[in-house]
């Protein structure tokens, strides 16, 4: 019976500690414009806060002008306070151009990831909406800063306690686009309500399109 309690006493503090991050799902990654009909992208990012470190890549896919959708998937390390914790990430998210050129281009959109490890399982779906502007040729270097905001839903399986949690996350970033098939990636994550997750994180990489 004291072993028993120990346990349960274990998991609680565990679950007040725990704090994999969720970030589409994960994390904006692009700007407010979508894949070309026809066209792919390519992304591999690092990201990391204070308690978490996670690979994370990402594809791409348009069959239909102005929308986009896209499938993620990685790898992370989350620091428990007792234990460090592997996940597997898996995402997918749909994006939809709705303005496009002038002051902003405008984007909606929806996404759903799934992160699970030992003792862990998390279930986030949100939508989300993107505003960007690029500077710079459209063919050639330049810039484009990009805002994002989600309302995500989360629901959590952690050392078999199940709760529920609704965060609004913030998303500041920028790609800088070196050449058409080249764009570097930098990402800062503020989430507001998110009991899972650091209050800061930042995201690093690198997006291909083709």
């Amino acid at each position: 019976m004291a072993k028993q309690w120990l346990k349960v006493m274990i998991a609680v503090v565990l679950v007040v500690q725990a704090r994999p991050s969720h970030a589409q799902a994960y994390g904006q990654f692009t700007a407010a414009d979508c894949v070309p009909m026809g066209g792919h992208l390519f992304g591999g990012y690092l990201h990391a806060s204070e308690n978490f470190l996670g690979l994370l890549a990402q594809l791409r896919l348009s069959f239909y002008p102005n929308v986009d959708f896209g499938f993620q998937g990685g790898l992370t390390r989350t620091d428990l306070g007792s234990q460090d914790v592997t996940t597997l990430r898996v995402g997918g998210d749909l994006k939809c151009q709705v303005a496009k050129g002038g002051a902003m281009d405008v984007a909606i959109g929806a996404a759903l990831g799934v992160e699970t490890g030992d003792n862990i399982h998390l279930l986030t779906l949100g939508p989300s909406v993107t505003v960007s502007h690029s500077f710079g040729k459209a063919g050639g270097a330049g810039v484009t800063p990009y805002g994002g905001l989600g309302l995500m839903f989360t629901n959590a399986d952690i050392f078999d306690r199940q709760t529920t949690d609704f965060a609004i996350p913030f998303r500041f970033g920028a790609e800088f686009r070196l050449a058409p098939e080249l764009r570097l990636l930098a990402e800062l994550q503020l989430r507001a309500s998110d009991q899972y997750s650091d209050d800061f994180a930042f995201v690093t990489g690198v997006n291909l399109p083709f």
